[in-house]
C-alpha cells in the first residue's frame, strides 16, 4: 500500500474538484440581462425536487464532524455514538410530519422569520444574532478545523494552508450561486461521500480480518471489542458521561436532534426550497433512509481502527507508516485520517475526495445560511429595509465572505480537542434547549406569549450553565451535591429544556391571565395529512431501528 498521493490519486481528486466547480458555476448562471432575486439566491427559486433535497440534507449534515469526529467517537466509545444518526432518522420523520407543513405554509425564508410571525421582531433579532454567531464560531470553525486536521494527517499539508484551501474551494461556487449551486452540487458530493466512505470501511474491515473480507471483519471486531457494540451504556462505562444509558433514547438526544433537524437554518433551508410540501416530505424520507447507513461509513471504521491499534500483530503488518499519527485515547479524532493512509493508489484519491465533499458541502451550506439570516433578518430588518433584490444578494455574498474569513482565523484555535464531535454537541447544547422550548411551545401552545418566549430564551442559558458548572463547585458530601449532582451533559440538556418550557408557560400565563391575546397560529388537522408513501416508509424505518436496538441492547 502507498503512503502518499500518487498520479491516480491526484487525478481522481482534481476531477472531483473540476466537476464540483463546473456544476456549481453552471447552475449559478442567469439569463442575459437578468439578475438573481432573493428567492433565486437564498431558496433556489423554490424548484428543488425530492431527490435533490434528500441528498443535500445528508451532504450538509455529514461533514468533518461525522467523518472525523464521529469516527473518533467510534474509536473511543463504539457504536453507541450511532444513536445520533439512527435517532436522527426518526427526527426527520417528525419534522416532515409536523414542522414542515407549518413552515412551508408560512412561506418562510429563514427560521427566525417564523419567530417574527409568531412572536415579535425583537425576539427574531435576538435569535438571528445568536445563530449568526453560532454558525461562525462553532459550526464553520469546527468543520474547517477538522477538515484541516484530516488533510494535515493524510497529506502532510500544513493545517493553516488546508483550512484556507477548503474555505476558498467552498466559496468558489457557493458565494456566487447561492442555494441552487449548493444543493445541486450536493448530489455529486453525496455520491463521492458514500463511495469513499464504503471504500474506507471495506479496507478497515478487510485489514482486521487479515484479508478475509467485510463480514469476517465485522465478526472479528465484534468478538474482539464487544463492549464497543453496546448501544445502551451503563454507569460503569467511562463514556457514560457522553451517552448516559437509556437517557439517550428518552432524554436529551431528542433535544439535540429536534433542534438540529427542525430549527437549524442550514438544514431546514433545503426543505423550504422545495417545489411543494409533498416534494419536501419525500426529500425528508430519502434523507431518513440514508441516515440508516451512515454509521456503516463513519462509525465502523473508528471501531476497526481501535482494534488495529490495540493488536500488535495487525499494527506491525502496516509497516512504519502504521506508527505515524497513530490515534490514541487522547487523540481519537486521528482514527479516520490514519486509516486513509493505507488505501491503495487511486482509491485513496476517491476517499480524500469523499472527505473533501463532506467538508466542502457543509461549509457551502453553512455559508449560505449564515448569509441568508444576516441579510434577511438583520440587514433588511434593521439596516436598509428598502434594499433592492440586487442589493440584498450582494449583501448575502459579502456577509458569507466575511463569515468565512472570521472562521478561518478562529479555526486553528480549536487544536488539542480529543473528540471534537462530542465537544461541538456539548457546547451547542448550552443554548439549543431554550430555543427548542420556544419553538415547540410557539408551534403547539397558542397561549405562549412574546414576553414568555423572551424570558425563556434569556433564562435558559443560566439554567444550562448551572447544571454544567455548578456541581463542580459543590463541596463533596454536601447537601447541594446530593440535591444537584453532576449529570451527563445530555441529561443537562433534557432538564434545561423542560425547565425552560415551564418558565415560558408560567411567564405566559401570568402575562395573559385573560388580559392579553398572544399571536397564535392556526393548526388544522388537514395541515398534517401525509400520503401513503410517507406513512409506509416511516413505518418501515421505525421497524428497522427497533430491530437494531433490540439486537444491540
Amino acid at each position: 500500500m502507498e503512503s502518499s498521493f500518487e498520479f491516480w490519486d491526484y487525478l481522481v481528486f482534481v476531477l472531483y474538484a473540476l466537476v464540483i466547480l463546473t456544476v456549481g458555476l453552471w447552475v449559478s448562471r442567469t439569463k442575459k440581462g437578468e439578475k438573481k432575486s432573493t428567492e433565486d439566491y437564498f431558496l433556489a427559486s423554490k424548484s428543488l425536487p425530492w431527490w435533490a433535497i434528500g441528498a443535500s440534507l445528508i451532504a450538509a449534515n455529514i461533514s468533518a464532524e461525522q467523518f472525523i469526529g464521529m469516527s473518533g467517537s467510534g474509536f473511543a466509545l463504539g457504536l453507541g455514538i450511532a444513536s445520533y444518526e439512527w435517532m436522527g432518522a426518526l427526527t426527520l420523520l417528525i419534522v416532515g410530519k409536523y414542522f414542515l407543513p407549518i413552515f412551508i405554509e408560512k412561506e418562510l425564508y429563514t427560521i427566525p422569520e417564523f419567530i417574527e410571525k409568531r412572536f415579535s421582531t425583537n425576539l427574531k433579532s435576538i435569535l438571528a444574532v445568536f445563530w449568526v454567531c453560532l454558525y461562525i464560531f462553532v459550526n464553520l470553525t469546527s468543520v474547517l478545523y477538522l477538515g484541516g486536521l484530516a488533510l494535515e494527517t493524510i497529506l502532510g499539508v500544513d493545517m493553516i494552508y488546508a483550512i484556507i484551501g477548503l474555505g476558498l474551494f467552498a466559496a468558489a461556487y457557493s458565494l456566487y450561486g447561492g442555494l441552487a449551486a449548493v444543493a445541486w452540487t450536493d448530489i455529486i458530493q453525496v455520491v463521492f461521500l458514500v463511495l469513499g466512505g464504503l471504500v474506507t470501511t471495506y479496507l478497515a474491515l478487510d485489514t482486521v480480518s487479515d484479508g478475509q473480507g467485510v463480514m469476517a471483519g465485522l465478526h472479528t471486531i465484534f468478538d474482539t471489542v464487544p463492549g464497543h457494540f453496546d448501544m445502551i451504556l451503563d454507569k460503569t462505562n467511562p463514556e457514560y458521561i457522553n451517552l448516559p444509558g437509556i437517557g439517550v433514547l428518552v432524554g436529551g438526544l431528542w433535544v439535540a436532534n429536534l433542534y438540529y433537524w427542525g430549527f437549524n437554518q442550514y438544514i431546514i433551508q433545503r426543505t423550504l426550497a422545495a417545489k411543494s410540501l409533498k416534494e419536501s416530505q419525500k426529500g425528508i424520507l430519502f434523507a431518513a433512509f440514508l441516515k440508516l447507513i451512515i454509521p456503516l461509513i463513519v462509525v465502523i471504521p473508528g471501531i476497526a481502527a481501535y482494534v488495529i491499534v490495540n493488536d500488535p500483530s495487525l499494527l506491525s503488518g502496516l509497516g512504519e507508516q502504521g506508527l505515524a499519527n497513530i490515534p490514541s485515547s487522547g487523540a481519537s479524532d486521528k482514527a479516520y485520517p490514519w486509516l486513509m493512509q493505507f488505501l491503495p493508489t487511486g482509491l485513496k484519491g476517491v476517499a480524500i475526495a469523499a472527505l473533501a465533499a463532506a467538508i466542502v458541502s457543509s461549509l457551502a451550506s453553512m455559508l449560505n445560511s449564515t448569509s441568508t439570516i444576516f441579510t434577511m433578518d438583520i440587514y433588511k430588518q434593521h439596516i436598509n429595509s428598502a434594499a433592492s433584490n440586487r442589493a440584498l444578494v450582494g449583501v448575502g455574498r459579502l456577509s458569507a465572505a466575511a463569515a468565512l474569513v472570521i472562521a478561518m482565523v478562529v479555526a486553528p484555535l480549536l487544536g488539542g480537542l480529543d473528540q471534537a464531535f462530542q465537544f461541538i454537541q456539548e457546547y451547542t447544547g448550552v443554548v439549543s434547549p431554550g430555543i427548542l422550548a420556544v419553538f415547540l411551545l410557539g408551534l403547539f401552545w397558542k397561549k405562549t406569549t412574546n414576553r414568555g418566549a423572551i424570558i425563556g430564551v434569556l433564562v435558559s442559558i443560566p439554567i444550562a450553565m448551572f447544571f454544567k458548572v455548578g456541581p463542580k463547585g459543590w463541596a463533596e458530601g454536601s447537601a447541594l451535591e446530593s440535591l444537584f449532582p453532576s449529570l451527563p451533559w445530555m441529561d443537562q440538556m433534557g432538564l434545561t429544556c423542560l425547565i425552560t418550557m415551564a418558565v415560558i408557560m408560567l411567564a405566559s400565563y401570568l402575562k395573559t391571565n385573560g388580559k392579553d391575546d398572544p399571536k397564535g397560529i392556526e393548526l388544522k388537522k388537514e395541515t398534517f395529512r401525509t400520503g401513503p408513501l410517507f406513512n409506509v416508509v416511516s413505518f418501515c424505518i421505525m421497524i428497522v431501528l427497533t430491530v437494531i436496538y433490540a439486537l444491540l441492547w
